[in-house]
């Protein structure tokens, strides 16, 4: 077998990963430390304009508008050895879904119970990379049929 080799995905193919998938993991520096929580989300493209959707507890550990952050997701196949992972990095900002009708739009539907802020990340850069698998040599040699 030979070794695989990563490879990079584009912006729009891992626009497509994070627009079909929905739960992810969020980084964000809580007190000089960074931590990581698990989270429902929801890609809304519009255009020229993407953000990252998530619902959360108001005043809970993600409630720090402006903060940068990262969210993360990945796809892997342990018996293959083949997998992706997204990683969206930005700006985490404070919606108002009373105000943009936001709510009935982008609801992600959260997992847990009593997520009824709205936050959103403002994407800086959205990256990717994807580890094939290794490919399976041919089993027998040409030279022997010529």
């Amino acid at each position: 077998m030979n070794r695989a080799v990563l490879e990079d995905l584009t912006t729009e193919e891992c626009v497509d990963l994070l627009a079909a998938h929905g739960v992810g993991r969020i980084a964000i520096n809580d007190d000089g430390w960074p931590v990581v929580f698990p989270v429902n989300y929801r890609m809304v493209d519009r255009g020229r304009h993407r953000w990252i959707a998530i619902r959360t507890r108001a005043d809970g550990a993600l409630d720090h508008p402006q903060a940068r952050v990262a969210l993360q997701i990945d796809g892997i196949d342990p018996v293959r050895h083949v997998g992706w992972s997204v990683l969206a990095r930005g700006i985490l900002h404070a919606v108002d879904e009373r105000a943009s009708d936001f709510a009935e739009r982008f609801d992600p539907t959260p997992w847990a119970p009593d997520r009824d802020s709205w936050l959103v990340i403002e994407p800086i850069r959205i990256t990717g990379r994807r580890i094939p698998g290794p490919q399976p040599e041919w089993a027998f040699s040409v030279r022997a049929y010529l």
